[in-house]
C-alpha cells in the first residue's frame, strides 16, 4: 500500500534575521481582502501544529548522563579482557604456537602473555588439545613451544593430522608446577614477566555550538490576532514568543543531534574548515554515539521483519555477540518505525511480550515508570531490553529523510547498555565509575556553558546596547562520551 504525504505544506523553517510580515497571518491577500475588513471573520484562534510535537524525544536525557569538565578534551582508558586468548598458527611438526592475534583479530604491538608452566586449550578447525607451555619465550616474542598432556607430540594426536601450520586460536586455563620449585618470577630473565592488564586510550574534545533569535522592537509589540503557544509552554498573541520558542527547541534538538552524528576532522591540505574555525590541526570535529558506535562497536543488519522465525534467529546472533563482549543484562533499544513493527512480530510469536520477567531495574525497578518514558521490556535469555521509538529516526525532517535516501546502509536502530562501567580518568589520576553514554560540558565556577542564554539589544528589557532589537543568544560547549563502544550495537 502506498502511502503520498500532503503537499504544498510548510515544513521548512525560514533562515530570517527578523519577524517580517510575511510571518503574520495576511488578511489582506487577493484571497481574502474586502470581507475580513467588512465582517466579523469567524477565525481560529489556536495556531494548528500540524507536525505535532516536532521536538527530538529526548533521547540522551533518558539513557545518559551529564557531567562538567573544564579542559579542552577528554581523556580515558578502557581495560581491555581479563583473560588470555590469541590466534595464530600451530606447527603440528614441532609443536610451535606463532601468535599473531588477540582473540578481536588485533595484530599483536606488544608480546603475547603466555608464559612458561602455563596450560593452554589449542584450538583448530579439526579440534581442541590441552597443552603445557614447555618454552614460553623462544627465538622471537611470538613464538611459543607446547607439548600435549594426552600423547607424545601434537602431530601424534588425530586432531592435528591434516595440517602441518594450521590456523589455531589459543586460550591461558591456568598453569601447572612441579614440586619444591620457585614460581614464575624466578625464571630466566627473558621469561619472567607479570601478566600486566592492558589500556587503550582515547579522546574526544567539546566543540562549540551557536544559535540566535532577533526581533524588532517594534514586531516585539505586535499583537497578533492568533493564539500561538510556544515550545515552552508560554503562550498568547506575541508572534515573537513562538518564534523565540521555535529557535531554542531547534536549538536544543541540533546538541543531541550533533551528539549522535558528529565526526571528528582529519587533517588536509589547505583545509578550509580548518581556516573557518582557526582549530589549526586536526582538532575540528567531535566523535558522536554513531561514529563511535561505527569505529569501536558492533553493527548488525538482522531484524528487517522478513519473518518472525527468522527475525528471532538474528536477534539471537546478537546476544552471542553481546556474550562475546561485556554480557551487559540490562539495555535500551532505540528503533525506528519498521523495526520497532518487526520486533513487535517477533515478541508476538513467542506468545509470551515478557517472557521470563523484565526487572525494569535502571528504571528503578519500575514497570509504570518504563511505560511513561515510552519503554516496553522483555527478556531473552539472560538479558532484559527496554525497546522505544526514536523519533528521530522516524521524522522525515531528521534522521527519517536520510535514511530514505540511502536505502542502502540507513541507520534503523541503536542498542545501548544501561549501567555504569568502571574506566581511569587520566586527567583525575584514578578509577572512576561513568555511565557507558554522558555528555561532558565545558563549566567552572566562572562560567558554565552547557546551556547558555542571554540578551543583548534594548528591547526586552535588558538593556545592552542602542540597538532596537532583542537578540536572543544561546551557546553550548559539549562533547559525548561513548564508553565501552564493544557493548553497543548498531542496526543498519
Amino acid at each position: 500500500m502506498a502511502i503520498t504525504p500532503g503537499g504544498s505544506l510548510n515544513s521548512v523553517p525560514a533562515s530570517q534575521r527578523q519577524t517580517l510580515s510575511s510571518n503574520y497571518i495576511d488578511f489582506t491577500a487577493s484571497g481574502t481582502a474586502g470581507w475580513a475588513q467588512q465582517y466579523l471573520p469567524d477565525l481560529m484562534e489556536k495556531e494548528a501544529e500540524v507536525f505535532g510535537n516536532r521536538t527530538i524525544s529526548g533521547f540522551l536525557a533518558q539513557v545518559g548522563a551529564e557531567e562538567a569538565m573544564s579542559s579542552d578534551q577528554v581523556i580515558w582508558s578502557e581495560q581491555g579482557r581479563l583473560h588470555l586468548s590469541y590466534k595464530g598458527t600451530v606447527n603440528t611438526g614441532t609443536g610451535a604456537l606463532s601468535i599473531t592475534h588477540d582473540i578481536d583479530d588485533v595484530a599483536l604491538t606488544t608480546t603475547h602473555g603466555i608464559r612458561r608452566n602455563d596450560i593452554v586449550i589449542v584450538a583448530t578447525a579439526e579440534g581442541t588439545i590441552k597443552c603445557l607451555v614447555t618454552d614460553g619465550f623462544v627465538s622471537t616474542a611470538d613464538i611459543v613451544t607446547v607439548k600435549p598432556y594426552e600423547v607424545e607430540n601434537i602431530d601424534d594426536s588425530s586432531t592435528f593430522s591434516t595440517a602441518s601450520a594450521a590456523a589455531c586460536t589459543v586460550l591461558v586455563i591456568g598453569s601447572e608446577w612441579a614440586k619444591g620449585v620457585n614460581g614464575q618470577g624466578s625464571a630466566a630473565s627473558d621469561e619472567a614477566k607479570a601478566v600486566k592488564p592492558t589500556h587503550t586510550s582515547f579522546t574526544n574534545k567539546p566543540i562549540i555550538m551557536k544559535d540566535y533569535y532577533e526581533i524588532s522592537g517594534s514586531d516585539a509589540s505586535q499583537i497578533g490576532w492568533v493564539e500561538i503557544t510556544g515550545e515552552d509552554g508560554q503562550n498568547g498573541y506575541l508572534w515573537y514568543l513562538k518564534a523565540e520558542g521555535d529557535t531554542r527547541s531547534r536549538f536544543t534538538d541540533y546538541l543531541e543531534m550533533t551528539m549522535m552524528e558528529a565526526v571528528k576532522g582529519v587533517d588536509v591540505a589547505n583545509d578550509v574548515v580548518e581556516d573557518l574555525l582557526g582549530s589549526g590541526g586536526a582538532t575540528h570535529g567531535t566523535e558522536g554515539l554513531f561514529a563511535a558506535v561505527e569505529t569501536r562497536g558492533n553493527i548488525t543488519s538482522g531484524i528487517t521483519g522478513v519473518n518472525a522465525a527468522t527475525d528471532l534467529a538474528e536477534f539471537d546472533a546478537i546476544l552471542a555477540e553481546f556474550d562475546n563482549q561485556g554480557a551487559i543484562e540490562e539495555n535500551m533499544m532505540f528503533v525506528n518505525r519498521a523495526t520497532a513493527l518487526a520486533m513487535d512480530d517477533m515478541l508476538a510469536s513467542m506468545n509470551s511480550y515478557g517472557a521470563g520477567g523484565t526487572s525494569y531495574g535502571v528504571f528503578n525497578n519500575s514497570e509504570d515508570m518504563a511505560l511513561n518514558l515510552g519503554f516496553s521490556g522483555f527478556r531473552r535469555g539472560s538479558y532484559d531490553f527496554y525497546k522505544s521509538d526514536m523519533k528521530y529516526l522516524n521524522d522525515k525532517s531528521t534522521r527519517g529523510g536520510i535514511n530514505a535516501r540511502n536505502t542502502v546502509s540507513p541507520v534503523r536502530g541503536i542498542f545501548i547498555p544501561a549501567g555504569v562501567s568502571s574506566v581511569y580518568d587520566q586527567a583525575l589520576g584514578k578509577n572512576l565509575k561513568r555511565p557507558f553514554l554522558h555528555v561532558r560540558y565545558r563549566a567552572s565556577q566562572m562560567e558554565d556553558r552547557k546551556m547558555k542564554t542571554w540578551i543583548t539589544g534594548s528591547v526586552g528589557g535588558n538593556v545592552t546596547s542602542d540597538l532596537d532589537a532583542m537578540q536572543v543568544n544561546y551557546l553550548s560547549e559539549r562533547c559525548l562520551i561513548t564508553q565501552g563502544a564493544n557493548n553497543f550495537m548498531m542496526m543498519k
